[in-house]
C-alpha cells in the first residue's frame, strides 16, 4: 500500500471507529429510553468515546487496531447487557448489578428468556472486520497504517474538548433523582462512568437521632396506645408464605371461565385479604423481600440487602419470636449461598435452614426442587416441631413459577385457551396455576396435621412477575383483555396480601393501602410481641388504616412512592413526575405533594442510615442447617 494511502487511514483510524459507537449509541438508546436517540445522542455519548480513543491514539504504537477493537468490543457488550437487563427489569443497571455476575449461571434461563435476536445486531461490525482480519493482506495493511504516529498536539486538543464536553454533560445532571432519566441526560457512557467512579455518599443521620417517633411522624401516623387484635393470636405458630412472582391481579382472576388460582382464591375469601399491596424490593428480589419482611427496613440504595446487610447484626423477626419462646427455621429448595443467603439467615438470627441439601433434586423445576417437593417436606417438618411445647415461626419461599415461567408439560394443571399459547403472558399464567396447585396440597397438609388451626398464616408475593418492558405485542393485548386498561408500573408491584388465623380473621377484604415493610409490626401486633426496642418502617396494617407511605426504589426511581390515592414516579426531580391512580385505569391524574416525595427520599435516609451504623455481627465458623 503507498505511503499516502497509509497516512490517509490512519487520519481515518479514529474517525471509523467514532461512527461505529456512533451507530451503537443509537442502537442502543432506541432499546433503552422512551423517545429513543435524538440528535443530541453524539454529543453525549462521542465524547466519551472520544476520549478512550484519544488515549490510544496517544500512547499506542502497536496492535492499535486489536486495542481499537478490544475497546469496541467492551462497549458493544456494555449496550448489549444493558438493553437485555433493561429488557427485563426497565432499568439502566451500573458496575453495582454487574458485580452480580456470578448469579448468571444460576438464572441463565431466565437471562436468555429476555434475549431477542435482533440485539445481536450490535455485534455484526466486529464480525465483519474480524472476516476481513483473516484476509492476511488487507491485514497486514491495516495494522501498518493503524501503527502510523498521529498529531500528538491534535490529538491532546481533541482529548481536552471532548473532556470538557463530558463533564458539561455530567455535572449539570448529577441532583436528577430518576436514574434512568439521568442516563438519558448524561449519556450512556458518561453515567456508567459517574456510577462506577461512585456518587458522593449521602452524610449518615447518626443513628442516636434516629427514634421510632421520628418515623412514625416522617411517615405520618400516630402509634395508638391500645390497638386492636393486640396479642389475639398469642402463643400461635407463625407461618409465612413467600410467592414466587406473584402479582395481586392473580387472585379472582378467570380466563374463559376457568380460575386461575382457585385456592388462593378461596383462602382470599376466608381471611384478611389485602388486594391494596406492593412490592419494596431491590437489586436482591427475592432474597430481598426476604429481608424487608424479617426486619421491616427498606433495601440499599445499591446492591442486594444480602450483600449489603448481611454482615450486620440485624434487628429481626426471628429474634423478637426467639425471645418469646418460638422456634425458627426458613425452607428454600435452592442452594443456601445463591445470593449469599447462608449470610442473610445469620444476620437475620434463624435457627435453621432447610435448603437444596435437604429437598433434594428430585422432580426440579427451575432451580430447585418443585414446589411439590418443598411443600410436602416442609409440612412433614412443620408437623413435627407443632409437637414440640414451643411454638414455631417458619418462612416458606416458593420458587416454581419463576421467571421465565416455562414449567415442564408433567406440571401443567390446566389447558390455555389458543391465544394464550406461546405468550409470556400465557405461561406466566400457567406457572402460577401450578404453584396454586402445589400450594393447595399444602394448605391441606397443614390442616390434616392439625398444624393449620395452631397457626398464624401470612402469604404475600416476593416481587412483580411480568416485566412491562419484555411484553410483546400480544402480551399487551392478553394484559389489557386481563386488566380492563393497559398494563402499566402500578400493576407492575401491586402483589396481594392474606392473613389467615383460625377463630381470630373473619372473612374480610382490607382496603387499606400496605407494602411488605409493613408485614412484621402487623403480625408482631396479632402475636402480642412489643416492638418497643426495634426500629420499624412499617405500620401495623391492622390498626393503622387511614394513611400510609411507601417509598420505593430500584424497580421506580429514586424518588418514586405510593400513597393512598396514587403511585408518583419520580423524574428529575418532583415537578416532572408521572402520577398513576390506584384505582380504575390508573390515568385520573390526582396530587402527590412534593411535601410526600421529601419525606419518602428521608424515610429512605433513614434506614440506611440506620443499618449502616448497626454493629457487625460475629461471623460463625459453620451455617447451621438441616
Amino acid at each position: 500500500m503507498p505511503f499516502k494511502e497509509s497516512r490517509s487511514l490512519s487520519k481515518r483510524s479514529i474517525l471509523f471507529f467514532s461512527l461505529i459507537m456512533l451507530v451503537k449509541s443509537y442502537f442502543a438508546w432506541y432499546y433503552l429510553f422512551e423517545d429513543g436517540p435524538t440528535w443530541t445522542t453524539w454529543l453525549k455519548e462521542i465524547p466519551f468515546v472520544l476520549l478512550l480513543f484519544c488515549l490510544i491514539e496517544w500512547f499506542a504504537t502497536k496492535r492499535k487496531i486489536a486495542i481499537y477493537m478490544l475497546v469496541n468490543l467492551l462497549i458493544t457488550v456494555l449496550f448489549f447487557s444493558l438493553i437485555v437487563y433493561h429488557n427485563h427489569f426497565g432499568i439502566i443497571a451500573t458496575s453495582q448489578v454487574f458485580g452480580q455476575v456470578k448469579q448468571v449461571g444460576a438464572v441463565k434461563k431466565s437471562i436468555f428468556a429476555v434475549v431477542h435476536p435482533q440485539y445481536m445486531l450490535i455485534f455484526v461490525d466486529i464480525i465483519i472486520i474480524s472476516l476481513v482480519m483473516l484476509r492476511r493482506k488487507k491485514a497486514l495493511a491495516w495494522k501498518h497504517s493503524m501503527s502510523r504516529p498521529s498529531n500528538r498536539k491534535a490529538v491532546a486538543a481533541l482529548f481536552c474538548v471532548s473532556l470538557v464536553m463530558c463533564m458539561m454533560n455530567i455535572f449539570p445532571n448529577k441532583a436528577s433523582m430518576n436514574e434512568n432519566v439521568k442516563a438519558e441526560q448524561m449519556g450512556i457512557l458518561n453515567y456508567e462512568a459517574y456510577a462506577l467512579l461512585g456518587e458522593p455518599e449521602e452524610e449518615p443521620i447518626n443513628q442516636a437521632e434516629i427514634s421510632q417517633a421520628g418515623i412514625d411522624k416522617t411517615k405520618g401516623i400516630q402509634t395508638l396506645a391500645n390497638p386492636v387484635m393486640y396479642g389475639a393470636a398469642k402463643g400461635k405458630n407463625l407461618i409465612i408464605l413467600q410467592m414466587e412472582s406473584f402479582q395481586n391481579f392473580l387472585i379472582n382472576l378467570s380466563v374463559d371461565g376457568t380460575e386461575i388460582t382457585p385456592n388462593l382464591n378461596k383462602l382470599a375469601a376466608e381471611s384478611y385479604y389485602f388486594p391494596r399491596f406492593f412490592q419494596q424490593v431491590g437489586q436482591g428480589n427475592t432474597s430481598d423481600a426476604e429481608f424487608i419482611v424479617n426486619t421491616s427496613f427498606y433495601v440499599p440504595p445499591d446492591g442486594p440487602a444480602t450483600e449489603m446487610y448481611a454482615p450486620k447484626d440485624l434487628p429481626s423477626l426471628p429474634k423478637l419470636l426467639q425471645a418469646q419462646g418460638y422456634d425458627t427455621a426458613t425452607f428454600h429448595t435452592n442452594e443456601v449461598d445463591f445470593w449469599n443467603r447462608g449470610e442473610l439467615y445469620d444476620a437475620l438470627g434463624f435457627n435453621r435452614y432447610y435448603d437444596k441439601a435437604y429437598f433434594g433434586e428430585d422432580d426440579t423445576v427451575f432451580y430447585g426442587s418443585s414446589d411439590e417437593v418443598l411443600y410436602n417436606k416442609t409440612s412433614s417438618e412443620l408437623a413435627r416441631m407443632d409437637q414440640n411445647e414451643q411454638p414455631f415461626y417458619s418462612h416458606v419461599i416458593s420458587m416454581s413459577s419463576h421467571n421465565p415461567f416455562t414449567i415442564p408439560e408433567s406440571k401443567y394443571k390446566m389447558t390455555l385457551p389458543e391465544r394464550y399459547e406461546g405468550t409470556l403472558v400465557g405461561d406466566y399464567i400457567r406457572a402460577e396455576n401450578y404453584a396454586d396447585y402445589a400450594l393447595g396440597q399444602f394448605m391441606d397438609e397443614l390442616k390434616s396435621s392439625g398444624v393449620w388451626d395452631n397457626s398464624v398464616v401470612v402469604l404475600y408475593g416476593d416481587h412483580r412477575g411480568l416485566p412491562i418492558f419484555s411484553l410483546k405485542d400480544d402480551d399487551k393485548v392478553l394484559m389489557e383483555e386481563i386488566l380492563g386498561h393497559e398494563y402499566n408500573e402500578r400493576d407492575l408491584i401491586n402483589i396481594p396480601l392474606i392473613i389467615s388465623a383460625t377463630g381470630i380473621t373473619s372473612p374480610s377484604v382490607k382496603e387499606q393501602l400496605g407494602g411488605q415493610v409493613d408485614i412484621l409490626p402487623t403480625v408482631a401486633n396479632l402475636l402480642g410481641v412489643p416492638l418497643d426496642y426495634h426500629i420499624h418502617f412499617g405500620q401495623d396494617l391492622l390498626n393503622q388504616t387511614h394513611y400510609n407511605l411507601l417509598p420505593q426504589r430500584y424497580y421506580l426511581p429514586t424518588g418514586s412512592f405510593v400513597n393512598n390515592e396514587e403511585l408518583f414516579l419520580s423524574g428529575s426531580g418532583f415537578e416532572d413526575g408521572q402520577h398513576y391512580t390506584l384505582s380504575g385505569d390508573g390515568t385520573e391524574l390526582l396530587q402527590s405533594t412534593e411535601d410526600e416525595f421529601t419525606r419518602a427520599l428521608e424515610l429512605l435516609r433513614m434506614s440506611d442510615s440506620y443499618v449502616t451504623q448497626l454493629p457487625d455481627r460475629e461471623v460463625k465458623d459453620e451455617s447451621s442447617s438441616d
